[in-house]
């Protein structure tokens, strides 16, 4: 189960291959629910590592371990390309991802990096994400080499994560622990602010009622997907015949709690996500 497997070096990389997707739990799944959009003929192998969420609190080497294992699953499928859908491992392992897959990967880093120095008027861009991410400075790093005349300013919200895996989507304890958050970057006078965790557009309505009209949410979910249908368009490998009837367009895998997966999954997706495998990540 080595990069050495894929469909790439075997000559079999075609446009009806999958695309893998992964995260740390269920963040990852508003970045699946984008592609089902804006990409509907493609097929999906989604894993969510829901025994070892969150990933914003644990060190690089940790989360470039459970990553890596991940990435070695998902090639099992012969995916046409993975993406990272978590900000924590696009942040701290998606270069050695990189060095390591023969795979094209995209992360959910640079696409919102790139709306969010496209839109800003005033040079004022809040980032909102886990310690993680925030710690890493990607964010700051990515946007300042398309904008230098911007300042970032980064808040860790660690909070949000275990809310929103909880389905407190719409609850007076995320809106206080919401408006806690966000205080000092509305007296800062962000006009731009990105979600950096693929957790956050799920509370997007709390989020932009708090922050005001003013402001504007950068979803890095939605641009991911973009990104991704551009690049699949560019190297020819977009799938343009819908799948087959009956075929296993879109499977889900994580590492615990597959019923609980599959609860929250149709909550969010309207596509009927009939089940969730748990398989065994620690073998790969």
């Amino acid at each position: 189960m080595t990069a050495t497997s894929n469909s790439i070096n075997n000559g079999r990389l075609h446009r009806d291959a999958p695309i893998g997707v992964f995260d740390s739990g269920v963040g990852g799944l508003t970045v699946v629910r984008e592609i089902m959009r804006q990409i509907p003929n493609e097929k999906i192998i989604y894993f969510g590592d829901t025994a070892r969420v969150p990933y914003g609190s644990k060190s690089r080497e940790t989360v470039t371990r459970f990553s890596r294992q991940i990435v070695r699953f998902l090639e099992t499928f012969q995916v046409k390309t993975i993406v990272v859908a978590c900000n924590t491992a696009s942040a701290y392992a998606l270069d050695i991802l990189e060095q390591t897959s023969d795979i094209p990967m995209i992360g959910v880093v640079k696409p919102g990096a790139r709306m969010a120095a496209e839109v800003t008027k005033n040079g004022r861009i809040g980032v909102i994400a886990t310690e993680a991410t925030i710690g890493s400075q990607i964010y700051a790093e990515y946007i300042r080499k398309l904008n230098k005349n911007v300042a970032i300013y980064g808040k860790a919200c660690p909070l949000f994560v275990p809310l929103v895996e909880e389905g407190l989507l719409e609850d007076p304890v995320t809106d206080e622990i919401a408006r806690r958050y966000l205080t000092e970057l509305i007296d800062i006078d962000i006009d731009t602010l990105i979600l950096g965790c693929t957790h956050y557009p799920l509370i997007r309505s709390t989020l932009g009622r708090i922050m005001g009209s003013g402001v504007t949410l950068v979803n890095p979910a939605y641009e991911t997907a973009r990104e991704l249908r551009g690049m699949l368009e560019r190297t020819g490998m977009l799938n343009e015949e819908p799948p087959r009837l009956g075929g296993n367009r879109y499977q889900f895998y994580v590492s615990d709690k597959a019923d609980k997966f599959v609860t929250f999954a149709n909550s969010i997706i309207k596509y009927g996500i009939l089940s969730a495998k748990t398989i065994p990540i620690e073998q790969y």
